[in-house]
């Protein structure tokens, strides 16, 4: 079930945009999923039902993309299992993701009261929007094992060059859980508890599909599981390390966002809201040039496997250079169209004027942010997961301190942090990049 020779196909720009662009479209459905709950709850003139849901969404982005490992890990040993023509490691690569995300989303359902009390512990909303938000988290806590199959799924497909089956993927979860908050907040009144059953149930719709889909794919490549593939020493050893290490460096860039919300929660309810809109316009720069960089992911996992240098080199020249374009498009965009797509997500006037105030730092973001996601899509695929790791908790650091220095600058100054954090983490990484060159074989 091995081929006998490498694969790696040329890296040009049609090839780059062959991956890149379903994976660009299915990213943008997510955030604006987000945007269209922010829509929803921002219909009741009330800021506290939007704090509630940022505050419920950021809690779980900080629990399930702890466990981004099964996107990210997967992407990158799968990509480099077809750059090597490995087909078994194909099948048990996503065998193994699946499994551990089985146990993941029970054990985390299982501990939901810890796991819902320390988070409201860290975040410092008002007594409202704390209650809101744990209505929101009672729900959608059940969405776990189906959340993360789907990071496991997602990943998989796209280790294999096949994003037009992602694109499928997102658009079942994301226009399915448009719909259900639609149904459930408008036209049934269930407010923020309808926002998280709505994920609940597109979560589990995708994951079905998904299923469906793999083991039609697995059946193509005539690579079926077997326990002794799924659990081979070297292989199951190799998975948990670069597993282990993004986990680590996952929870360290999400503490920057909960850092973030919360230091915006300690200024109040309107301007937790202002920078929960404005959020969501970065979220959608930040996933749409995403594509770019799983773009990246598989082609240098690919090369990675078949040991070609010169490929390694062109998949990250291209898809940067694709990268830099897309993010200078964004921040355009988000410069010239932010004001009315703030009135569209909040009927609130102070909120509406709050998010004014600080759109330019939002717009901005792209163009800074965009090489440090180019840089963490170069080094999944090269599974050099210890090095991202490393410059992650070195880059925490950094915010930190920058936050701390800031503090008389008010929002301002937090807005200003997180611009330090995107270039430390272009700095730490580009630290890394000449020896994972060097260390790719001719």
């Amino acid at each position: 079930m091995t081929s006998p020779t490498p694969q790696a196909g040329p890296v040009t720009h049609r090839a780059v945009l062959a991956i890149a662009l379903p994976i660009m479209l299915s990213n943008v459905s997510t955030p604006l999923l987000g945007a269209v709950d922010t829509a929803v709850v921002g219909q009741i003139p009330d800021p506290a039902y939007i704090g509630a849901v940022a505050l419920g969404s950021l809690v779980f982005t900080f629990v399930f993309w702890a466990f981004g490992f099964l996107h990210m890990g997967t992407t990158g040993l799968t990509a480099q299992a077809r750059g090597a023509g490995d087909t078994a490691e194909l099948a048990a690569s996503l065998g193994r993701s699946l499994l551990i995300a089985l146990a993941a989303g029970l054990a985390l359902i299982s501990l939901q009261w810890p796991v819902r009390e320390i988070a409201f512990a860290l975040i410092d909303g008002s007594p409202r929007v704390e209650t809101l938000a744990r209505d929101y988290f009672d729900v959608r806590i059940w969405a776990a094992p189906a959340t993360l199959a789907n990071y496991a799924l997602l990943g998989w497909f796209i280790g294999l060059g096949r994003t037009d089956i992602g694109l499928v993927l997102q658009l079942v979860l994301n226009l399915t859980n448009m719909a259900l908050d639609v149904l459930f907040v408008l036209g049934l009144g269930w407010d923020v508890r309808g926002v998280a059953l709505g994920t609940v149930l597109a979560e589990m719709a995708a994951a079905g599909v998904g299923l469906a889909l793999a083991l039609r794919h697995l059946r193509s490549l005539a690579a079926p599981w077997s326990w002794h593939g799924l659990l081979r020493g070297a292989a199951l050893r190799r998975t948990l390390v670069v597993n282990g290490d993004i986990m680590v460096r996952s929870l360290a860039l999400i503490f920057v966002f909960v850092w973030f919300m919360a230091q915006g929660a300690r200024q109040g309810d309107v301007r937790l809201a202002a920078n929960a809109v404005l959020m969501q316009f970065i979220s959608v720069s930040a996933y749409f040039l995403d594509g770019l960089a799983f773009a990246a992911e598989a082609m240098v996992g690919r090369a990675i496997g078949a040991g070609r240098r010169a490929v390694f080199a062109a998949a990250a020249r291209i898809t940067t250079l694709w990268a830099v374009a897309m993010a200078a498009l964004a921040s355009l965009l988000l410069a010239l169209l932010g004001g009315p797509c703030i009135d569209l997500l909040t009927v609130d006037p102070g909120v509406r004027a709050a998010a004014r105030d600080y759109l330019p730092w939002a717009a901005g973001a792209p163009l800074l942010g965009v090489w440090a996601f180019q840089l963490d899509g170069i080094f999944i695929g090269a599974t050099r997961t210890a090095d991202m790791r490393r410059a992650m908790l070195v880059s925490l650091a950094i915010f930190l301190l920058a936050w701390w220095l800031l503090r008389p600058w008010g929002n301002h100054g937090l807005w200003a942090a997180l611009y330090v954090h995107y270039l430390a983490r272009t700095a730490t990484l580009s630290w890394y990049y000449p020896a994972l060159l060097r260390s790719v074989p001719h």
